[in-house]
């Protein structure tokens, strides 16, 4: 046997064992899925191979030739058997698992400043309303010169450096020295830590009279709650119709969608259910108080819609509770739980996949071997899609006689069209490269602007000669756009920029309600939304 070939297995015995040995310590996980979060995991019994497996480990930990760094080995064991699973199991270290933990929760310890490194300085360009370092009286335009003694403005400083000096336990202090208005202030301002939330709905409000507007992130820990509390609102201002923006959610707590999808309906109603190997059928249910069971519905998708996202549009469709519009969503419908470990790392592990109400299967295909993906796999705006063809799909009909197919994906009812210009590998490069925000923030902040968010929204468009000083600043690093392609660009990158000049200046809903000026998605569901009105007078 050839020394390359002991090492390998060596190598895949290792893998394997580490997996088993995680799972028989596994602590308690916490519950994704809406089940007892005391829940254990169940030992696994040893069998000769195991004890085989353990005797390799211990070998390798008490005669290979170099010292080993077993907790490093451990972790790359799992993850390289957990990521051959299926494309959805991963797992995470504990700086991973926590980060996810605090996006979901929408809470983190920290001083709730949003910034953009603009020529190796930090520009404020957000605050979270009543957060830390609004109520220390930092400004949106402040440029953060040094974070207690360390200096940040004129280096290439890395973000995860800067995220860990700004980030640190509630109630501890940090100083930061700033620049504003051109001038160094004359002390450095004090902001105490604490615990900042931020909300996983990006917007809500009424884009027309009788029509509120929600745009949601991704399902969080309060998402049903905060959703509830903003259709509540936008009835008090007069909605009667409601488009519900899921396009870009990726998904999150299976337990939060239900309840969200559950607003739609004053009938108890089966919402979703699971299935798998070792998991009974189990039927989710509406809870038959819906806040907004009764008024018209659009649900906006799109290609990277997915998970929990698909099971409240799956739900709303198959009741013909609304009207589902966009594209063909991600495909994702497979049910994760989290196994936390006792060192923080954790295990989001498969268990089950999930059916809409008629029994649809709404996941694309994938292949045992995960790793042979990029063989019949598309790329997507940097995700991996896979193939949406389904040789044996089954249709489905809803009461009102609607066919809908099982497999690949959500589709809509009515379809929107792909902007070539928007999947344009020139507009992606230019978007991904933040040369967008260095251009506007680099040329609009100098000073606040001479009217209201009203008003902005209503009557400020980029001139034609900024456009223009754009296509030069991409022209000088290295960035070409022919006179054809900067027309075709034109439309996306000028409401690109309106924006995020409109962020800057008014805050985050401003970003949105700017965007949907123009947005197709948000035009075809008001045109449907306000036919229906027309119908019913």
């Amino acid at each position: 046997m050839q020394n390359g070939t002991r090492r390998n297995i060596f190598v895949a015995a290792t893998y394997a064992a580490t997996l088993l040995l995680g799972l028989i310590l596994g602590q308690n996980y916490a519950d994704q899925q809406g089940k007892n979060p005391s829940s254990s995991l169940v030992p696994i019994g040893l069998s000769d191979n195991s004890y085989k497996i353990q005797q390799v480990l211990d070998l390798l930990s008490n005669a290979y030739v170099d010292s080993l760094n077993l907790d490093s080995l451990q972790n790359g064991a799992i993850n390289h058997i957990v990521s051959h699973l299926d494309p959805f199991s991963n797992y995470l270290l504990p700086n991973e698992s926590k980060a996810q933990s605090e996006a979901l929760e929408g809470t983190f310890e920290g001083i709730g400043l949003e910034y953009f490194n603009l020529n190796d300085t930090l520009l404020v360009v957000g605050l979270i309303t009543n957060g830390p370092s609004e109520k220390a009286g930092l400004k949106v335009g402040d440029r953060i010169i040094t974070i207690d003694s360390t200096q940040v403005s004129g280096r290439n400083i890395a973000q995860k450096v800067v995220d860990r000096l700004i980030r640190g336990k509630k109630g501890s202090g940090v100083k930061l020295h700033i620049i504003r208005d051109s001038a160094l202030t004359p002390s450095p301002y004090q902001v105490i830590r604490d615990q900042v939330s931020v909300s996983s709905i990006d917007v809500a409000y009424l884009i027309k009279p009788t029509v509120g507007y929600i745009k949601i992130r991704r399902f969080g820990l309060k998402t049903a709650e905060d959703f509830k509390k903003s259709i509540t609102a936008l009835k008090k201002q007069g909605a009667q119709n409601l488009i519900l923006d899921l396009r870009d959610n990726g998904g999150g707590y299976f337990h939060v969608a239900i309840r969200l999808a559950s607003e739609f309906f004053n009938e108890q109603k089966v919402l979703v259910y699971t299935r798998g190997a070792h998991e009974e059928k189990r039927e989710y249910f509406s809870d038959g108080k819906g806040n907004y069971a009764d008024g018209k519905l659009v649900v906006l998708i799109n290609e990277l819609t997915a998970s929990a996202s698909e099971i409240v549009a799956g739900a709303i469709q198959d009741w013909d509770r609304g009207t589902i519009v966009g594209r063909r969503s991600y495909g994702k419908g497979i049910v994760q739980e989290q196994f936390d470990f006792s060192d923080g790392s954790r295990v989001n592990l498969s268990i089950s996949r999930y059916y809409t109400p008629l029994g649809r299967s709404i996941q694309k295909k994938y292949t045992a071997n995960w790793s042979n993906m990029i063989d019949y796999s598309s790329m997507y705006n940097g995700l991996w899609v896979l193939d949406t063809t389904f040789a044996h799909a089954q249709i489905y009909k809803t009461l009102a006689g609607r066919e809908l197919l099982s497999g690949g994906g959500i589709s809509p009812d009515v379809e929107i069209a792909v902007d070539s210009n928007a999947v344009s590998v020139l507009y992606q490069q230019i978007t991904q490269s933040s040369y967008l925000e260095q251009f506007v923030y680099e040329r609009f902040t100098k000073k606040l602007p001479a009217y209201s968010i009203e008003n902005f929204l209503q009557g400020y468009h980029l001139p034609q000669q900024e456009y223009n000083a754009f296509l030069d600043y991409l022209k000088d690093r290295d960035i070409l756009i022919d006179n054809n392609k900067g027309r075709d660009l034109l439309g996306l990158i000028q409401s690109d920029m309106e924006a995020i000049v409109g962020r800057y200046y008014f805050g985050r809903e401003a970003y949105f309600k700017v965007k949907n000026r123009y947005d197709e998605y948000v035009e075809q569901a008001v045109r449907i939304l306000t036919a229906t009105d027309l119908a019913r007078n």
